[in-house]
């Protein structure tokens, strides 16, 4: 590191300039950037796991418009979100451009937001991958809450094992995830294809009302006669999935050029993300033989094609190659929530900031940080045994954080904010960025109605709660990052 202090690369450069040291191994390259957001969002979890929130609302033309469109909003959300990335590539992410674009009290509410929100996606993840593990391999729908809390516990816990080994281990298992996602999902394809049958390139734009359905405790969504209102409802589908794309952000104080890497990496994961997603979601419709039965069959709707389209031979290895995939979208989740926790804390915004800022000086990854990133998950999954809810809940915070700081942005774009990243949008910033702080907005509203209003009310009491010691406590105490922007762009 001595070295590093007398030559510091440019990366160390902006650090400097943003008032921080080079603590974190900086060890990731371009594509390693991007296969962590790839793995975040991962569409063998969120969109397999969530396949029947949308297509138990609208049918199959839950994928074939619903998905396309939401999709356009998050390229909005990650355009946006790349632009400020670029002009300050730092761990904190969304906390530090809150602070340095809205106020250190806009910064203190979005790092809760994103920090809260990245928790609970972790628990949604193992515990969509648990219940995808009881339905596909297992072959039963529920084994009890008593093995879901043992069985999330067990992955979360291993995840964290992996992570503490540092960037030795959390790099090549990060590159592996972003080719394994992307190879299941081209063999799940044309398997799908193969042995599905007979397809029906019509089906995509049909409408179907399956509100209602399966009955009883595993209905998806209350019974309704509004098609408008459910394709609205079905567009959870893909914001479910297409999200975490800010674990680049997170990881961009162990990324190399991390001013240009970073913001390309969040553009790359959502694109390849929608357009491979919307592929295999797409051909899993083509091949359904009765549309109403596949909604019957509630949130084992994707398992139940995949075990009519593939012969037995190959099912329990498609299912065992989706369950990796969820499990090391687990694991990337975990890098990127731990960095987040140690932005914050590094700059005073946690209790015992002290303690979860600190960073192994042998593996140079944040230990404390990653204990409570962990731990945390799974005891919010004590709270709700529902995947939706959790899921919902996690989707909220994550957009309430992501409109936040990009709509500071769109105020301080050209006045306080004025000298931007090697990558940028140009004039189209402030035209993305609305559109990204009304997108975010609907989903946070969508997110939150029944049967997901428990979800709706845990977010509420979440924001109560932070607004009403931000003003008796935390303005006081909390003094945000070290260099504000104006002292920043006059160096």
């Amino acid at each position: 590191m001595a070295d590093d202090k007398n030559h510091p690369t440019e990366d160390q450069k902006d650090l400097a300039r943003m008032g921080y040291e080079q603590e974190l191994f900086r060890g990731f390259n371009a594509f390693s950037n991007y296969a962590l957001s790839l793995s975040i969002i991962c569409i063998l979890a969120g969109g397999i796991t969530s396949f029947h929130v949308g297509y138990c609302a609208i049918g199959p033309a839950a994928i074939g418009i619903g998905w396309p469109v939401a999709c356009l909003f998050s390229f909005a959300v990650a355009a946006a979100m790349a632009q400020i990335a670029s002009a300050f590539p730092t761990a904190g992410g969304l906390y530090h451009w809150g602070s340095l674009l809205g106020g250190r009290g806009w910064g203190w509410l979005t790092a809760w937001f994103n920090l809260t929100g990245i928790v609970i996606i972790l628990a949604a993840i193992n515990v969509g991958t648990w219940n995808f593990i009881e339905s596909s391999i297992f072959g039963s729908e529920d084994l009890g809450d008593l093995a879901q809390i043992a069985a999330v516990s067990i992955i979360t816990f291993s995840q964290l094992a992996f992570n503490l080994f540092g960037m030795r281990i959390v790099n090549p298992m990060t590159v592996f995830s972003g080719y394994w996602i992307l190879v299941v999902t081209v063999i799940l394809i044309v398997l799908l294809l193969a042995f599905g049958g007979p397809v029906h390139p019509e089906r995509l734009f049909q409408f179907e009302n399956f509100s209602g359905l399966p009955e009883g405790d595993k209905q998806v969504w209350p019974a309704t006669e509004s098609i408008a209102w459910l394709f609205f409802l079905a567009m959870l589908l893909p914001a479910y999935t297409i999200t975490g794309f800010d674990g680049s952000a997170h990881a961009a104080e162990e990324t190399k050029n991390a001013a240009s890497a970073v913001p390309k990496a969040i553009m790359q994961a959502v694109v390849v993300s929608s357009i491979a997603g919307y592929i295999l979601l797409s051909v899993a419709i083509l091949v359904i033989d009765d549309p109403r039965h596949i909604a019957m069959q509630g949130d084992q709707a994707f398992v139940t094609i995949v075990e009519q389209s593939l012969p037995k031979l190959l099912q329990v290895p498609a299912f065992i190659a989706i369950v990796l995939s969820q499990y090391l979208c687990g694991m990337s989740v975990v890098t990127a929530a731990s960095r987040m926790v140690f932005a914050f804390a590094r700059d005073g915004g946690m209790p015992l900031s002290n303690f979860f800022k600190r960073v192994s000086p042998k593996t140079q990854v944040p230990t404390n940080a990653i204990y409570l990133v962990c731990i945390t998950a799974i005891l919010f999954t004590l709270y709700s045994h529902l995947y939706d809810t959790i899921a919902a809940a996690a989707t909220i915070l994550l957009y309430l954080s992501y409109m936040l700081p990009i709509l500071a942005g769109f105020f301080a774009h050209g006045k306080s904010w004025k000298i931007m990243g090697p990558w940028h949008l140009g004039m189209w910033f402030k035209p993305m960025a609305l559109l990204s702080t009304i997108a975010s907005f609907g989903i946070v509203c969508i997110g939150i109605q029944p049967p997901n209003e428990k979800a709706g009310y845990a977010v509420i009491a979440i924001t109560i709660f932070l607004l009403a010691f931000w003003f008796m406590v935390a303005r006081y105490s909390f003094q945000g990052p070290p260099i504000s922007l104006k002292q920043m762009q006059e160096k």
